[in-house]
């Protein structure tokens, strides 16, 4: 089972969502990510909160690392869907990712995007599909 090293090492390759947009892993295990995004200025839209973008990107690389770290096969989105809650009030995002159902070549997990004070930003959920 990889380290967490190892799994921050393999998945600075997903340059946009680590390099660009900030985020890292921060646990993980089979089927469950935690993932965290400190906000900055870049981060913020017109309105002074974070952009949908950002928000959806942390999901995304979450989803990713739950379902791709420890998994011999890939697994891609297919579909996913966000729905934003709440305005961030704090200065970082954190991204849990869960599996809610695996299957031969189908999965679905949820997302749930909070601040550090607790504010639940957005409920993510994504189907994802295993290649290979």
């Amino acid at each position: 089972m990889p380290t967490l090293d190892e799994l921050n090492e393999r998945f600075r390759h997903d340059c946009f969502a680590t390099a660009v947009v900030g985020a890292r892993i921060l646990e993980a295990e089979p089927s469950r990510a935690v993932c965290v995004l400190p906000l900055g200025p870049q981060h913020m839209n017109a309105n002074g909160t974070p952009m949908g973008g950002a928000i959806f990107t942390l999901a995304d690389f979450a989803f990713a690392v739950a379902a791709n770290g420890f998994a011999e096969r890939v697994t891609v989105s297919q579909h996913a869907s966000v729905t934003f809650l709440a305005p961030a009030k704090g200065k970082e995002l954190r991204a849990e990712a869960t599996c809610l159902k695996a299957g031969r070549t189908l999965c679905l997990y949820e997302v749930r995007i909070t601040d550090e004070l607790g504010v639940c930003v957005a409920h993510v959920t994504v189907n994802g599909f295993t290649v290979g």
